[in-house]
């Protein structure tokens, strides 16, 4: 089957192979849209041109006086096509209203292909053409020459916002053209890339249906073109790789066809995990996410303990404690390779993180509850704990700004959006299919919009929008840990200012290796918190903005940013931005000013208020 993929094009009807006749239009529309085509400056003389030279460079004056002088908007040309198919094509929106005004009929049929004005606009990927045609009554559904229809040529180009706009108007997500073939099986088949897949994956596709001809199903398809990207998505969203073609071909099956290691692995994989293959006890283990997630989870704890443990055994030779550390350090590579994937970025920080104080915990009840006292040190601790835990557990669980749309809202937001021109990513997510907030941001970790978003925080497997209270009670509790940790003199011999500083610290090493292990634990933590409360504090404070805004600055039109500073519409000064982040009222005294950040889309610069902007 190495000319396999061949031969599927050739028996599939409806390939996007452009015709001799189709290609014209397509050459004169890179020809005619030229930045210097179309001015008045121009040398040319626009008076000898023809009405269809004329529509293709988009001279209006031309076009109309030779309409007025009785040229028929509806008389195709020698190639069979007609003047709105080369308006649509050159995306001339003033010269498609004035023709259809004029009589020109908007499905007309033309070019070899047989194809609508609509099909080359859609071809072409100009959504604002696609929307002024619907306007003047364009059917989408109908086919070309090659049995698609507009939904299927924007899929097959990779006109992810066109896509949007048909399925908002009502096109059928599974519309099947003249070969059985839907729009997923066209973007999985031509389009290397997250969208337009992404895209109709959000609007619940059916990803296992099979085409007439072949019975191939999406994912067929983008193993026969390699399209491994979405190949990776298509298993995200379950679909069935034990499906079989016409020939009782499995996915795996055409991926083996083609000696594709990446695509037989991951497919192999995806298998086994479905149960379709009989894998040994520990393949099972390895397939099973939840056990993996407690792998990750887990590991922290146990090496923590061991690094210490090991340190604290009553054995005077290295040599054996070396080699229990390297037996220690063989295990984790094994739990590595064999249960780590790729959520282990935001599985592991939360293990270490409640790893690491979880044995905080236990050293403090172990070591100091007996040898401190119970008001002046102990009750602070305890009441540091609680604020930590409730802050914790909020940033942990809790709705970080998440921004929620019915299937409906998410259709109303692409139709109003396309009909206004503003149709693009800068604000609009093609995943979550909503218009973004002025402050927000997609978590590509979380895969979710989040209004006001921060960063996403693997230290709490979540995203945070605020998250200041929380690494300031862990500051304090690191702090209070490190004060305490010179009373291990009460049990151990030592003598600072007698023995030097290098003296004193092997001797508190050898007389509790457990107690100094978590001392380092404790600096190393307080280090990079304590770095982190000002930089968190110099953005909210100082500069009135977010991590991802300090970041991403230059992206946003509402930031005015230089080589040395960020002016940002939301900094309303140092105290007043304290006041509203931490929405301090001090019994009336104070009055933040608290927004929905959700519903925050535009600002406007007011120059008569105090605070410069004004949210739209």
């Amino acid at each position: 089957m190495a000319d396999a993929m061949d031969d599927y094009e050739k028996e599939a009807g409806c390939v996007p192979i452009l015709h001799p006749e189709e290609l014209k239009p397509q050459s004169h529309y890179n020809h005619g849209y030229s930045e210097n085509v179309g001015r008045k400056s121009h040398v040319d003389d626009y008076s000898t041109w023809d009405i269809v030279k004329a529509t293709q460079y988009g001279i209006f004056e031309r076009c109309r006086e030779l309409v007025e002088a009785g040229y028929d908007v509806r008389q195709p040309d020698k190639e069979n096509v007609t003047l709105l198919h080369w308006a649509a094509i050159n995306n001339r929106i003033d010269l498609v209203k004035y023709y259809i005004s004029k009589g020109a009929i908007v499905d007309q049929l033309g070019g070899d292909l047989n194809s609508t004005p609509l099909h080359w606009a859609t071809r072409q990927g100009h959504l604002s053409m696609v929307v002024q045609l619907l306007k003047y009554g364009a059917d989408p559904s109908l086919i070309d020459g090659e049995g698609c229809s507009c939904v299927h040529l924007a899929a097959q180009f990779g006109h992810t916002s066109i896509v949007a706009y048909l399925i908002a108007k009502g096109q059928d997500v599974d519309m099947m053209d003249q070969n059985g073939m839907t729009p997923l099986m066209w973007a999985a088949y031509r389009t290397h890339s997250v969208d337009p897949t992404r895209l109709l994956l959000t609007f619940n596709v059916s990803v296992n249906l099979g085409d007439k001809y072949h019975k191939n199903t999406a994912l067929h398809w983008a193993v026969l073109a390699g399209n491994t990207t979405v190949i990776s998505l298509l298993l995200e969203a379950n679909t069935n790789v034990d499906a079989q073609n016409i020939k009782g071909e499995t996915p795996l099956d055409l991926a083996k066809q083609r000696k594709n290691v990446w695509m037989i692995n991951h497919l192999q994989e995806a298998r086994q995990a479905r149960g379709y293959d009989s894998p040994s006890y520990l393949k099972r283990l390895k397939m099973d996410k939840e056990f993996r997630q407690k792998v990750m989870l887990g590991t922290p704890f146990v090496v923590i303990w061991l690094v210490g443990f090991i340190a604290d055994l009553d054995i005077d030779s290295w040599l054996i404690k070396g080699l229990m550390y390297a037996g220690m350090w063989i295990s984790v590579q094994f739990l590595s390779k064999s249960f780590f994937d790729h959520s282990m970025h935001s599985a592991l920080p939360l293990g270490i993180y409640l790893a690491t104080k979880f044995w905080m915990y236990i050293t403090w009840f172990y070591w100091f509850w007996n040898d401190l006292p119970l008001v002046t040190v102990h009750l602070p601790f305890l009441l540091n704990s609680v604020a930590l835990f409730y802050n914790f557990g909020k940033s942990w669980k809790s709705d970080p700004g998440i921004i929620k749309a019915s299937e409906e809202q998410k259709k109303k937001t692409i139709v109003e959006l396309a009909e206004s021109g503003s149709l693009d990513l800068s604000i609009f997510c093609s995943t979550c299919l909503i218009r973004k907030p002025i402050r927000s941001k997609h978590c590509a970790v979380c895969n979710r919009c989040i209004a006001k978003f921060d960063h996403h925080c693997p230290w709490v497997g979540n995203c945070v929008g605020g998250f200041l209270l929380l690494i300031i009670f862990l500051l304090f509790l690191l702090l209070l840990l490190l004060l305490r940790s010179p009373d291990w003199r009460i049990h151990c011999a030592t003598n600072y200012h007698k023995d030097g500083f290098w003296v004193y610290l092997t001797q508190i090493a050898s007389c509790s290796p457990w107690m100094f292990w978590m001392f380092l634990n404790s600096i190393f933590h307080f280090m990079w918190v304590a770095v982190l409360i000002m930089c968190q504090l110099y953005q909210i404070a100082i500069l009135g903005i977010t991590t991802n805004e300090r970041m991403n600055a230059r992206r946003y039109k509402h930031f005015k940013v230089t080589a040395t500073s960020i002016e940002s519409p939301f900094n309303h000064g140092c105290m007043r931005n304290l006041i509203d982040f931490f929405e301090l009222r001090c019994c009336g005294l104070l009055r933040p000013l608290v927004v929905d950040w959700t519903t925050q889309y535009t600002i406007e610069y007011d120059q008569s208020s105090g605070s410069g902007y004004q949210l739209v």
